[in-house]
């Protein structure tokens, strides 16, 4: 969902921007960006009360309401303390400090048990015929690899293609654990403690590894974690070498470790070239082409009551240059159309009652005030990008 992601963004925004600020001490702006976090993570949470992630928002829209009253309790202590000092004509107020906000563990990621197969992943044969190679093979046949296997796998490309559900594939094809965590949110919150989860991280993945499980360890919005950065605020460059040391203790070539680093990045040329040599895969997951679009408009349309004029196959001629996301929005918009329509003639009380057919005007109509989420100039950097770095 392109509109929850916006949200999700705009919260990870100014999430950064408050943990700056009360790093710096700027706590009157650090509550101001606190709030209008909380706010749009609660407002997600209300507009889309079936995504999978809303325990999470929650949960961290919970620990910045308690910054925030952390921060005004201590901004009001120091004012009665300057009163107090004023009326007495003693000294000089001693400033209170206000203690870090720290992240815990368990905050910063998350574990799930994948349920996703391959052909719930619409086209990308060549992303998963690399992946199949790279992880899925060695796991069943590791006397085959003499030499090893690659651990270090970077999915980019725009957002919204499947670099997720592909990670969440390979979990599930060789029963591994699969443990998410998002980089945006380690760089953002609570920089003095993310170095400590970054090693915690992968030494509760070692222990999963001694219980004989493959684990996979998926990092969202790799480029918040490694890409370059013209200033450091508040331990970046600790966060990092962390992890440049935990990569390679991962990808040492003596070790037949199945732990997988997958890295999944919209902005591959904002990454640091130590930390891109570390990902020994780096395949690109494009828009989907002509056939995956099809497909895809099939499955999308198979619970839906489709009137028998819409054409998928020019409808997937239209939408060219659209993301698999983009096309679920499509449909979503078109289904609540339909559905805002029965409601509006009173029949909605009516179990019974269904909306009526979707029809080949309703796409068109939003297709027309609809547009790709990628520009053609997107498309190309990743195409340059990928000539020059792409290792299937």
């Amino acid at each position: 969902m392109s509109a929850a992601r916006e949200l999700e963004d705009l919260a990870r925004e100014d999430a950064s921007d408050a943990i700056k600020h009360d790093t710096q001490g700027s706590h009157g702006a650090a509550i101001q960006k606190y709030q209008r976090a909380t706010s749009t993570l609660l407002k997600l949470v209300k507009l889309y009360p079936g995504y999978n992630l809303n325990q999470l928002w929650v949960d961290r829209a919970s620990s910045y309401q308690e910054r925030i009253q952390t921060l005004r309790d201590s901004r009001g202590s120091i004012d009665d303390q300057n009163l107090d000092l004023e009326s007495n004509g003693n000294g000089v107020a001693k400033p209170l400090i206000v203690e870090p906000v720290k992240a815990t563990y368990n905050e910063l990621i998350v574990k799930e048990k994948p349920d996703i197969k391959w052909d719930e992943v619409v086209g990308l044969d060549n992303a998963k015929s690399s992946l199949r190679e790279s992880i899925v093979f060695p796991h069943q046949r590791p006397d085959l690899f003499p030499l090893g296997w690659p651990r270090g796998f970077l999915l980019y490309g725009p957002p919204g293609c499947g670099k997720t559900m592909l990670a969440a594939c390979v979990a599930h094809e060789i029963d591994g654990e699969f443990i998410t965590i998002d980089a945006a949110t380690i760089m953002s919150r609570w920089l003095g403690e993310a170095e400590k989860n970054v090693a915690k991280l992968f030494n509760s993945a070692r222990r999963l590894l001694e219980k004989g499980k493959p684990v996979i360890i998926f990092i969202d919005e790799l480029d918040s974690l490694l890409g370059s950065r013209d200033q450091e605020v508040g331990g970046e460059v600790r966060v990092r070498n962390q992890f440049l040391k935990e990569m390679d203790g991962v990808s040492d070539k003596g070790k037949k470790l199945y732990l997988y680093i997958i890295g999944a990045t919209n902005k591959p040329w904002a990454l640091d070239w130590p930390f891109l040599r570390r990902f020994e895969k780096r395949i690109h997951i494009p828009l989907p082409c002509l056939e995956a679009r099809i497909n895809l408009l099939k499955s999308l349309a198979e619970p839906l009551h489709i009137d028998l004029d819409v054409e998928l196959t020019e409808l997937g001629s239209l939408t060219e240059g659209y993301s698999g996301s983009d096309l679920k929005d499509i449909f979503q918009v078109v289904q609540i159309r339909t559905v805002s329509e029965l409601f509006a003639s009173g029949q909605a009380n009516d179990k019974s009652a269904k909306p009526r057919s979707i029809t080949t005007s309703d796409f068109t109509d939003v297709l027309s005030n609809r547009k790709p989420s990628v520009s053609k100039e997107m498309e190309k950097a990743y195409h340059t990008w990928g000539e020059n770095f792409q290792a299937l």
